[in-house]
């Protein structure tokens, strides 16, 4: 098969989002990794008497109850009304000028844990050579998105870029891959690879379009029973180079 364009899912495919260097934080005896210390202490001018434990809870409340919503339809809930969750939790005013805060430190710092390793970054040079590039994923803050890929120097790689964010959807919704396959005039569905990390939203989102597939399974995951396998199977970026017959 030849195709004239490759769609990317972004995190954990593209850039490599480490968990495992986000800030620690000691919350009643427990350690945790997360931006919830650094959001905490940006949070305190506005409201110094939420201690820690307690803004925590609030914190993963509001992440816990996002995801719920998103299970629900595939919905996306942005950053900032998921912020805006929090301030319900505590049961405190709206404020725009402490949610934009708490939006800037938490994207802050999960920016820092994200990184483009250097092939991945090669691969996608080679390809914009012979294909069009686009980026289809799953995030709550669109900015966030286009400013890694900005300072990896990859962004002007893509045609487009679709984020959930802008959509109000998620992956596997089709509305989310129909809008970059509408931006990326005359580009049929058959004509363009899909390649992700996740089976469950990557792999069967895209095929619901009629896109076919290649799955990033890094961890060599059993796929559910249920599924059709994928076009391709990979465990790295660069195996991607025989596939697509790049150098």
């Amino acid at each position: 098969m030849t195709y004239q364009a490759v769609l990317f899912d972004l995190f954990d495919t593209l850039v490599l989002f480490h968990r495992e260097r986000l800030p620690e934080v000691q919350v009643n005896g427990r350690r945790i990794r997360s931006t919830a210390g650094h959001l905490h202490a940006a949070f305190r001018p506005f409201a110094p008497h939420v201690e820690l434990p307690a803004f925590v809870d609030a914190l993963f409340w509001s992440w816990q109850e996002a995801e719920r919503i998103r299970a629900e339809a595939h919905r996306e809930v942005s950053a900032p009304e998921r912020f805006g969750l929090l301030f319900g939790r505590l049961e405190l005013e709206p404020s725009a000028e402490a949610r934009d805060l708490l939006l800037a430190t938490h994207m802050r710092e999960l920016s820092k844990v994200v990184e483009c390793p250097d092939h991945h970054a090669a691969l996608l040079t080679a390809l914009r050579e012979r294909y069009r590039l686009a980026v289809v994923s799953n995030f709550d803050y669109a900015p966030t998105c286009l400013r890694i890929l900005e300072r990896e120097g990859i962004a002007d790689l893509f045609e487009t870029i679709v984020i959930s964010d802008e959509v109000g959807w998620r992956k596997p919704k089709p509305v989310i891959f129909e809008t970059a396959l509408d931006r990326m005039k005359a580009l049929r569905p058959a004509d363009a690879l899909f390649v992700g990390d996740r089976a469950d939203i990557d792999v069967l989102g895209a095929r619901g379009v009629g896109m076919p597939t290649a799955w990033i399974n890094r961890e060599a995951e059993r796929l559910p029973t249920d599924m059709q396998p994928p076009d391709f199977e990979i465990r790295d970026l660069a195996e991607l180079r025989a596939i697509l017959r790049i150098p």
